[in-house]
């Protein structure tokens, strides 16, 4: 299937699922789901893979086992291009706050997330002229932030902000628009994942994958 963009009722679905996630509507609109959102993104990371790698569209269904919220569907369709978990990911999302594309460490395990500060303390000046060109490029920066320091660095220490990431990933949203459903989402989608490859560079050299078992 070559990409042409997502189809006409993509927003209406998930508008929909927003308000009513339950299995009927699930079942009653699973068609929408497959021809609107869940093939055309497979074929936009189709297009993509020659450049960035073979890429997965994420299950629609939600893990609520440990969950407080228990209703069974996600209300958003993600696709990702990895090496691994949290050593760097090209990531692109269709909801209903549109179109979002996002790269870094989407999650860090213990392993990750020690390798990560090592390198923030020793290597931090060059993350932050990475972070700092994208926030000029429109991106914003996201991830699980601590409140607090964390142990065995200084309070003055020149990287702090970026000490206190947990996880550190940057996105980028595009409002529901024409562009959407058209060919022209594909280049949007490759031109900002380009701007990512510094970004992803650093997290795949000083975060890589981890060696533990995924939790």
């Amino acid at each position: 299937m070559t990409f042409s963009g997502f189809g006409e009722y993509a927003i209406d679905f998930f508008d929909g699922l927003v308000l009513d996630n339950s299995k009927a509507y699930w079942e009653d609109n699973k068609e929408t789901y497959l021809r609107d959102v869940r093939a055309p993104m497979e074929a936009l990371l189709l297009a993509l893979e020659k450049e960035f790698g073979e890429g997965k569209v994420f299950r629609p269904y939600r893990d609520v086992r440990f969950a407080k919220d228990k209703t069974p569907y996600k209300d958003h369709c993600g696709g990702v291009i990895e090496k691994g978990r949290g050593g760097g990911a090209y990531y692109v999302q269709l909801s209903p706050e549109g179109l979002m594309t996002g790269g870094g460490s989407f999650h860090m395990q213990s392993d990750q997330l020690a390798r990560y500060r090592a390198s923030v303390d020793a290597h931090g000046v060059l993350l932050r002229k990475i972070v700092d060109k994208l926030l000029k490029q429109g991106w914003a920066l996201a991830g699980d932030v601590m409140k607090s320091k964390p142990r065995g660095f200084a309070d003055d220490h020149p990287h702090l902000d970026l000490l206190r990431h947990r996880s550190i990933y940057v996105r980028k949203v595009w409002e529901p628009d024409d562009v959407l459903h058209e060919p022209g989402c594909l280049d949007r989608v490759r031109k900002s994942w380009r701007q990512l490859r510094d970004f992803n560079a650093w997290c795949e050299d000083h975060v890589g994958v981890s060696e533990q078992p995924r939790r």
